[in-house]
């Protein structure tokens, strides 16, 4: 057996590596780090390589134990490190962008099959009629049972203006209903917001992408041009992360000074440092920033630089702990790899990596009952009582189905009432 005899590929395959993170290095660390390079080891990958080239069942293609190497060494540094095939490089695209070509259908599995959350506005789908709560149970041919849901969104996706039959069934409806639509561009929108009573404002961002910051601030000065905001809520909860820049920019709304954030990690250009400057959207407005479990990353740099920066009361619970940067480093024009390069650190200098951001006030998902149910009489109830028709009786109303359908959100804005309450005190002293 010629043991070394794919050495060169051994070779050429770390060379590669290093080659690809070489713009990182400085020229004497890339030096350094060729010469500890251990020869035991590539003699074993060759070794490795050479035998299952050799004695395995079927034959394999060279170019696929490269890939599996690639992987494996990435896939056993930490969860968040990972090679990046083609269709997982353009996917990673197409989340940073929040831009791709597709229906606008939110869509979750159920019992095997596609049920639509809800169509996005102006979108093919709301345009074809498509309506939350329809079962999709086809696609053109194909029937959706069976398919994973990455597997049916993969096939509702593909270039615009191809045209895509569904097959929905709708409550209501004994037979199933076929829609023909075109793919056309889809922007996902990563920031909603709304009033949730006069002067109380709410933001809610799903991910963080490239234009995050822009569709926030615009947001803010939306809400703003209805009269000056008493309270904002900015609503982090299940928001797993996304682009470092965009949580600059999201902090950056609401601090005029500071720092926001700031990385380290081993190579010099992997130590940088963000801080606020004047182009803010809303600096002084009092401020609750609801997290949970799944709040990670560019999520817990917002919370963690308001909570240092003493901006923001944060609350809700726990939130993820995933406090490492990844840098992605092009393969050629169609692959990558998503290397971990550095920790991100709050202003205070705590790191958030395993340990996450700890709210000032815990507040559970929770589902709030009275404990005594009896309607007792009031002026309301009385025959021929005369109507108030203030903004306040509309208000009471709103709260009230907000307390069952959010409790978190429900007692950020008890919160914010109070903060303006205690506000308007200090102020007549």
């Amino acid at each position: 057996m010629k043991l070394f005899s794919r050495t060169p590929l051994a070779t050429a395959l770390l060379g590669y590596v290093l080659s690809a993170g070489a713009p990182a290095l400085a020229d004497d660390a890339v030096e350094s780090e060729r010469k500890a390079l251990p020869l035991t080891e590539l003699r074993m990958f060759a070794d490795v390589f050479d035998r299952i080239k050799q004695a395995y069942v079927e034959p394999v293609d060279d170019r696929k134990l490269l890939e599996d190497a690639i992987r494996g060494m990435l896939t056993g540094l930490d969860p968040h490190s990972a090679y990046l095939e083609a269709d997982a490089f353009e996917s990673l695209q197409i989340h940073t962008r929040g831009e791709f070509g597709g229906l606008g259908i939110e869509v979750g599995l159920e019992d095997g099959f596609i049920r639509v959350i809800a169509p996005i506005d102006d979108t093919p789908a709301q345009r074809a009629g498509v309506r939350a709560g329809d079962l999709i149970i086809k696609l053109d041919d194909t029937p959706v049972q069976g398919l994973g849901l990455s597997e049916a969104v993969d096939m509702m996706r593909g270039e615009i203006g191809t045209p895509i039959r569904l097959t929905i069934m709708r409550e209501g409806r004994d037979q199933p209903l076929e829609l023909e639509l075109k793919r056309d561009v889809i922007k996902v929108a990563s920031v909603r917001h709304q009033v949730l009573e006069p002067g109380y404002g709410y933001l809610r961002i799903s991910q963080f992408q490239s234009h995050t910051g822009q569709d926030l601030v615009a947001a803010i000065n939306k809400m703003q041009q209805d009269g000056a905001l008493k309270g904002l809520v900015l609503d982090l909860r299940n928001n797993p992360g996304g682009v470092l820049q965009a949580a600059v920019e999201v902090g950056n709304a609401f601090l005029k000074e500071g720092l926001i954030v700031y990385t380290e990690g081993r190579l010099p250009n992997s130590e940088l440092r963000f801080n606020a400057n004047e182009n803010t959207a809303a600096p002084d407005t009092p401020l609750v920033v609801l997290i949970n479990g799944g709040s990670a990353s560019a999520s817990e740099i917002v919370a963690g630089a308001l909570q240092d920066q003493q901006r923001a009361v944060i609350m809700g619970t726990d939130s993820f702990g995933k406090g490492s940067v990844q840098t992605v480093l092009p393969l050629g024009e169609d692959r990558a790899i998503k290397l971990t390069t550095a920790r991100y650190y709050t202003p205070g200098g705590r790191s958030i990596q395993a340990q996450g951001i700890q709210p000032d006030l815990r507040v559970e998902d929770a589902r709030l009952t009275r404990i005594d149910g009896r309607e007792r009489v009031k002026e309301r109830d009385l025959a021929g009582h005369l109507e108030n028709g203030s903004e306040a009786e509309r208000s009471a109303a709103a709260s009230s189905d907000l307390s069952s359908r959010d409790f978190q959100l429900y007692e950020a804005l008890n919160l914010l009432k109070a903060m303006q309450i205690l506000q308007r005190g200090s102020s007549v002293d």
